[in-house]
């Protein structure tokens, strides 16, 4: 099948004062376009602070997308595994894994944003190592084990579930530019979501998490499996460059000003005081696409090539352009992206190719042919008058 393809949607909904309720509403149908135009996933994200990413549970906004919703799995995108219990982590996600009946996925981070860290106490530098010890005990559930451990955050005393799986869900682990996210993946034979894969840190970082994958995994009997490691970045499509940059007049300042002035997270940072040097920064720098379904596959080719190989490609959601031009970015990525590398078109390419190397043998005859039977028709009236 060639690569996935799906969205990471925090979501940003940039600036801050909207109305909640319209934009979970702009949510729901983005995610249902992408359903019907045949995307594989959607991933669902977790923050709880800075007003402009707007889910506080991924798991609840899932439950509620489930229904409204046919073919496209849903995950969290990432659930902050650090701010919650891992036993109940575990049970609420064999309870989607089943009520969805396959189609929920499991992402899982340290936490993004770090007003909401502080907000339950937990430092910055205890973030990360918190993601692996609770993944350890997370894991440990979801195998049917019962677990016994204690931190300053939890306490379980032969913790376990009483639901087992529906299906064999996907897992995966956020890495951004450090190794936390590759080392708990591959202690665990868990798929790789690198969020920050085209920001600049996160881009040079992508054979850093690769080689983590690698030198990790079989220590604990795992092979790390590129088909399961899922690179994001942003873009905004039209049919002309020109069209999609005054699309994105709508609200990519808006967006690059929450990331340079609200949120402390330096890792996604947008670059540029204006908005003509924030275009140039998100097309030169290699972030994303402000452009054109050429632009985007270009994109996507020089992922390959950095990273060595990998199984989905993720857009990261935004509002930089209106609702109609967002729907209608996502429309020409899955006609004429999403064909390019999964090799639907391929045999249509080659029929309408066929089609032209027979035209000068067949036109003609074709033509005769027609004038025959119109011919014969016409003797055939002819004949029958009396």
């Amino acid at each position: 099948m060639g690569l996935k393809f799906g969205t990471f949607m925090a979501p940003f909904h940039c600036p801050a004062g909207q109305n909640p309720t319209t934009a979970y509403q702009r949510d729901l149908e983005i995610i249902q376009h992408m359903d019907r135009l045949g995307f594989d996933e959607a991933w669902i994200g977790e923050h709880h602070s800075a007003g402009q990413e707007l889910i506080p549970d991924p798991m609840a906004f899932i439950a509620w997308l489930a229904p409204q919703t046919r073919d496209i799995k849903l995950g969290t995108g990432v659930l902050s595994l650090p701010y919650h219990n891992p036993l109940w982590v575990a049970d609420r996600a064999l309870f989607l894994d089943r009520l969805l009946r396959g189609r929920f996925m499991l992402g899982i981070g340290p936490g993004a944003l770090p007003t909401d860290a502080t907000m339950v106490g937990i430092t910055l530098e205890e973030q990360r190592t918190a993601l692996e010890d609770d993944t350890d005990v997370l894991m440990s559930i979801l195998r049917g084990e019962k677990v016994t451990a204690r931190t300053k955050r939890y306490n379980l005393v032969d913790a376990h579930t009483q639901l087992a799986p529906y299906s064999d869900f996907d897992i995966v682990v956020a890495a951004i530019a450090s190794p936390t996210g590759p080392r708990a993946a591959a202690r665990h034979g868990l798929g790789l979501m690198s969020v920050g894969a085209t920001a600049q840190r996160g881009f040079d970082a992508l054979a850093l998490h690769w080689d983590v994958m690698e030198e990790r995994a079989p220590r604990f009997g795992h092979v790390p499996d590129r088909s399961k490691w899922r690179l994001c970045g942003p873009m905004h499509l039209a049919e002309t460059r020109e069209q999609a940059i005054e699309d994105v007049k709508y609200g990519l300042d808006d967006w690059s000003e929450y990331t340079q002035h609200v949120l402390a997270t330096p890792h996604f940072r947008a670059v540029g005081a204006t908005f003509e040097e924030r275009v140039q920064w998100v097309n030169e720098s290699g972030l994303g696409v402000i452009g054109t379904v050429d632009d985007a596959i270009a994109q996507i080719e020089r992922l390959q090539k950095q990273s060595g190989g990998f199984g989905s490609y993720l857009l990261i959601h935004h509002e930089w352009a209106r609702h109609a031009a967002t729907l209608k970015s996502y429309e020409l990525f899955a006609d004429h992206v999403i064909p390019r590398f999964q090799g639907s078109a391929d045999r249509l390419v080659q029929a309408t190719e066929y089609a032209i190397s027979r035209w000068d043998e067949l036109d003609a005859p074709q033509a005769a042919a027609i004038q025959a039977a119109t011919d014969r028709y016409a003797a055939e009236r002819l004949a029958s008058r009396p």
